[in-house]
């Protein structure tokens, strides 16, 4: 039984925030075009990012499709060495903040937590 409480914090404590627990991951709030709904998409920066040809930094492309959409929303992020968000891009979409992906979530009550 002490094993599992243990392990428990790994995967979060209710109302947590999966940004704070994930170290290795970067999330990005697109919004697609002609749609209200807030996509929340996840780049592990361990394994989806791509070396640039000059070798200065890393790039990353996304697809964002949400739910009830018929658009999806590309999304390019560029990083440095470092992995620091450098500059992005959204075709068919924008980005948009943490907030109104939370505001967005609590408009739709209990449905569409993730």
């Amino acid at each position: 039984m002490g094993l599992f409480r243990r392990r428990t914090p790994k995967f979060g404590t209710p109302g947590s925030s999966p940004e704070l627990a994930d170290k290795n991951a970067y999330f990005v709030y697109i919004r697609p075009k002609r749609c209200e709904e807030v996509v929340r998409v996840r780049i592990n920066l361990m394994n989806d990012l791509s070396l640039t040809d000059d070798e200065s930094g890393y790039f990353v492309r996304k697809i964002a499709s949400a739910h009830r959409c018929p658009f999806q929303a590309e999304v390019s992020l560029l990083f440095d060495r470092q992995k620091r968000l450098v500059d992005s891009q959204v075709e068919n979409g924008e980005m948009v903040t943490q907030a109104d992906y939370i505001a967005w979530q609590s408009s739709q009550g209990d449905m569409n937590k993730t």
